[in-house]
């Protein structure tokens, strides 16, 4: 059950009411070329029109360095907005200040606004408590339903909380309360799959996976520490040295645990990262020096779709490979295709990498969930504490 009081627990109507919204959406020739962000918050958006609200929305975009930089206005998100929920959303080219007051001062019941790239300003990111009070002054109720932030303590993520009554929107809510499910009721058997290029970045989640669930399927460059770890040469692959020691204790975790760790017994391997990168399948043992393991191969790939097939949870976060590259797309592929195959499981998709090759094979609507959060998600997975939940009122 989710422990913090919602947009439903509270009389919107006639209120102020400040959004934190996740629209840090990527933008090509000034237009938003994914809107999946924007979606996601359409519910929250669409229920507080309905019930009355003004609603004040404020997000970030990039990384402008504490001032304004045209390229990283929201004014091409606010027009996805206004596309997608089939109204007027008006823009203030401040985020706080004279002419948002004024923008807000003028605002009538069920009418949207949009504030200005919260990073436009220095104490966003310090999370300077006069620069969320000046937020704060801008509305009656704060609620924030930007989960892919959710992990960081911004002034518009944390600190405005400080002054206002703080509620989740409806996409942060969907998020925690999925998340935590699987860690604490999944189905079984739980089948957890983790790629990406580097231990260090998952293995606070590694050690919570091993503690709840029955399979953990490894892929991407992070295989390659594990495969050191157990003795083998992998070439040039990447490995990350200061990390070999604690892949061995996650091992052994595992092993104790009895959960199957499963490592790549093949890969494809190449001397460079290109498009027209000439490749070799080898066997993990085979990998030579000037060449590095760039996707799982073949064996590997029906090794992990069984698995993947016989589950009835599903969690999935980091490519096996380098998928962004054709040589190296295949195992990626074929793991999510294996994952939309299963419509008896509760497949989750953890955000960032994973949810762009969804996107780029065309399986998104085949899955159960997926998150919005790349980096919120792992934190939550964790166990760490997400400032931005953390922040809002209890039920």
């Amino acid at each position: 059950m989710f422990a913090k009081k919602t947009i439903k627990d509270v009389d919107v109507r006639g209120k102020r009411v400040l959004v934190r919204v996740d629209f840090n959406v990527p933008i090509a020739d000034g237009e938003v070329t994914d809107d999946t962000r924007v979606r996601a918050a359409l519910p929250t958006i669409r229920y507080l029109v309905d019930h009355g609200a003004r609603v004040v929305l404020m997000s970030h975009l990039g990384r402008p360095k504490g001032e304004p930089d045209p390229q990283f206005t929201l004014k091409p998100a606010r027009r996805t907005l206004q596309r997608l929920i089939g109204r007027n959303v008006a823009f203030s080219p401040e985020t706080v200040g004279p002419e948002a007051e004024e923008a807000v001062g003028r605002m009538i019941d069920g009418e949207i606004l949009m504030l200005e790239n919260v990073r436009f300003h220095p104490g966003e990111k310090t999370n300077d408590p006069e620069f969320a009070r000046r937020l704060a002054s801008l509305g009656d109720i704060y609620v924030n339903d930007a989960f892919g932030a959710a992990h960081r303590a911004h002034a518009s993520t944390a600190g405005v909380a400080a002054y206002l009554p703080a509620y989740a929107g409806m996409l942060l809510m969907r998020e925690v309360e999925t998340l935590t499910h699987i860690l604490t009721e999944p189905d079984r058997p739980f089948v957890a799959i983790l790629g990406g290029s580097k231990v260090s970045d998952k293995f606070g989640v590694i050690d919570k996976l091993i503690d709840c669930c029955d399979s953990l399927l490894i892929g991407g460059g992070m295989a390659f520490t594990f495969l050191v770890a157990k003795g083998h040469e992998v070439g040039d692959s990447i490995v990350e040295a200061d990390w070999i020691e604690p892949a061995k204790a996650m091992l052994e975790k595992a092993k104790a645990a009895g959960v199957d760790l499963v490592l790549p017994t093949d890969f494809v391997i190449a001397s460079e990262i290109a498009d027209d990168a000439e490749t070799r399948i080898v066997g993990r043992e085979e990998i030579p020096r000037g060449m590095m393991g760039l996707d799982i191969g073949p064996s590997t790939t029906e090794l992990y779709k069984g698995d993947i097939a016989m589950a009835k949870t599903i969690f999935w976060n980091g490519p096996m490979g380098v998928f962004e590259k054709k040589p190296f797309e295949t195992g990626t592929r074929e793991v999510a295709v294996a994952v939309g195959r299963n419509s008896r499981a509760q497949s989750i998709i953890g955000g960032g990498d994973s949810a762009a090759a969804l996107k780029k094979f065309g399986l998104e609507d085949r899955v159960t969930f997926v998150s919005t959060g790349g980096g919120a998600s792992m934190k939550l997975l964790e166990g760490a504490t997400l400032p931005g939940v953390d922040a809002l009122l209890d039920k």
